[in-house]
């Protein structure tokens, strides 16, 4: 959300390019009246100016592109605004060569009308100019004015000009970035549109489980909204619709993964992983990958997909070294591109112990059904993560179980103190390792020795607060597993509803933690803000009880409260 902004009797866009300057004296100037900034360096071998330029709020594209390999001017205009002819013709002037200017203009109209009278004005005094027009979005192909240029023009630019440097004449560098720019295609979808600047509120409401299915840069809603799916089917039909419309190529594609302005690096390389592989798959070679945030939509958080397919020579350009406030340019070897698995001789899976799987397939079961309940909870005191941890977790689990045969609690132990970051991941993979050492020799249907499980439970807890450092009443895990060790410890091994009991003991401890100001752990840091919501590792730790109950008790377990009740937030039944 754009709060940073300065008030409008400042001109936000000046001031931001002030900035730009400050952070890169060395590479670019600024001249505030007309406004636009040019690049001080540029390579002593180029003969064409290239200018670009646009409306400000998809930084840092024209701007990070200004140095050698890149642009020699750049004209922003406002947000979402193009620049005036003004601004075009005068960084126009400024940066001529004697060789030419060519202007590379996204396809929207105030942009192609004030390059053009730019344009006309140059052609007055004698100056040479040649136009690439950039037109790469397949969401509009079939409006009046054509497809929008989006982030194909990172690469457009990039291409253009580190062909520059190698002394290209002017209609030669336009014939090349016409070619680019006809061989790139692009779409991009959203989760959230972009805050208007001046009422702080989205520009348009989306609901949280719909997606805008190709928008446009400056907010345009897509054609239509989809329910959303899962990453890799969301990527899958956007390579789908692009493929179909991308030229092909022997020399491959490159890639370019864009974030709109509020998609975070680790997920747009996410994304880079699953597109590249699914382009391996569909028989493309990715010669390329650029991934992060090129062309924004001021916040938006959206990711867009560009595909360029290669021509003889492109890529030595594309990879060819740069001097801009964008560096971030792909090495000179291309991606590796994966490897079919090797065919190995079929072994068989050692022999799976009975009942070892029944308990961790139930917790497992359980958190499926409560993980975005204890997200909400993680929320109010760290940064909600915990469900999906502990379901990716789980899942890792279960899949080890399918691919060793080892006892399921005792596989979780290995997935969740290898594999689980985080602070509540390993002290689960504690509790998991002395529980598992119990259930391993359980025989199908049979519940473990209570001794031998009270005192396992018994040892992970002091395990946990030995690593931890907390103690009962500091609003951790600790809260549920103590009472229910305790509990347990004093059972007599005809009980047939002992770990019932505790489980019982487990939900009491986990839910009086919403009255508990945190002594470790993140809800230390938040204090009174996180009353009134147990804490989520207590939560976890309660389920697993029911899950041990439900599966070596299940008559008597019915007793226990459904899982959705000991997730919720109130603190009194």
């Amino acid at each position: 959300m754009p709060y940073f902004l300065p008030e409008t009797e400042t001109d936000p866009v000046l001031t931001a390019c002030r900035g730009l300057v400050l952070a890169h004296p060395d590479r670019l100037a600024l001249s505030e009246k007309p406004l636009y900034l040019t690049a001080t360096a540029p390579d002593p071998a180029r003969r064409v100016a290239l200018v670009s330029g646009g409306g400000s709020g998809h930084d840092p594209l024209h701007t990070g592109l200004l140095g050698r390999g890149g642009l020699d001017a750049a004209a922003p205009g406002g947000v979402f605004a193009s620049p005036h002819n003004g601004q075009i013709f005068a960084a126009s002037l400024a940066t001529h060569h004697g060789g030419g200017v060519l202007h590379i203009v996204k396809n929207y109209t105030g942009d192609k009308i004030n390059f053009g009278i730019a344009a006309e004005r140059l052609h007055a005094r004698g100056v040479e100019v040649a136009t690439v027009e950039i037109a790469d979005d397949i969401a509009s192909a079939d409006a009046g004015a054509g497809r929008r240029g989006t982030a194909a023009t990172v690469v457009v630019e990039k291409i253009l000009g580190a062909a520059a440097d190698t002394g290209m004449g002017l209609y030669e560098l336009a014939d090349l970035g016409r070619a680019v720019a006809d061989a790139s295609r692009s779409l991009a979808v959203c989760a959230r549109p972009h805050t208007n600047p001046a009422s702080l509120r989205p520009a348009a409401m989306l609901p949280p489980d719909m997606l805008d299915y190709g928008v446009g840069i400056h907010g345009e809603r897509g054609a239509r909204s989809i329910a959303r799916p899962r990453v890799q089917d969301l990527i899958r039909r956007m390579l789908s619709d692009l493929t179909a419309d991308t030229p092909t190529s022997p020399d491959g594609v490159i890639l370019v993964v864009n974030g709109l302005g509020g998609t975070s690096h680790l997920e747009l390389q996410a994304v880079a992983a699953i597109a590249a592989e699914q382009l391996h798959e569909r028989g493309e070679r990715v010669a390329a990958v650029l991934t992060g945030t090129h062309t924004a939509a001021l916040d938006m958080a959206g990711i867009s997909l560009t595909l360029t397919a290669l021509a003889p020579g492109w890529l030595d350009w594309w990879q060819a070294p740069t001097d801009t406030p964008l560096t971030a340019w792909p090495g000179a070897a291309a991606p590796p591109q994966p490897a079919a698995p090797a065919a190995s001789p079929r072994t068989p899976l050692p022999r799976r112990l009975p009942g070892s799987r029944a308990a961790l397939d139930r917790y497992a079961e359980i958190i499926s059904h409560v993980r975005d309940a204890l997200g909400d909870l993680d929320q109010a005191a760290g940064d909600g993560d915990f469900g999906d941890n502990l379901t990716g977790g789980l899942r890792g689990a279960l899949a080890r179980v399918d691919a060793t045969g080892e006892d399921g609690l005792t596989a979780a132990a290995h997935v969740f103190l290898d594999e689980v970051g985080g602070t509540s991941g390993p002290l689960f993979g504690l509790l998991f390792q002395h529980l598992g050492a119990v259930t391993a020799g359980c025989p199908d249907g049979q519940r473990p020795a209570l001794s031998a499980l009270a005192k396992a439970l018994a040892d992970g807890t002091t395990a946990i607060q030995r690593v931890g450092g907390a103690r009962m009443g500091d609003r951790t895990l600790v809260d549920a597993l103590a009472p229910a060790a305790q509990l347990l410890s004093v059972k007599r091994e005809d009980d047939p509803a002992a770990i019932t009991t505790a489980a019982l003991a487990a939900i009491h401890g986990a839910r009086g933690t919403a009255d508990m100001l945190g002594g470790r752990g993140r809800s230390s840091y938040v204090g009174k803000r996180a009353l009134g919501t147990p804490d989520p590792g207590a939560i976890g730790a309660a389920l697993l009880l029911i899950a041990l109950a439900d599966t070596y008790e299940p008559e008597m377990a019915t007793r226990l409260p459904l899982p959705g009740y000991v997730v919720q937030p109130a603190t009194r039944p």
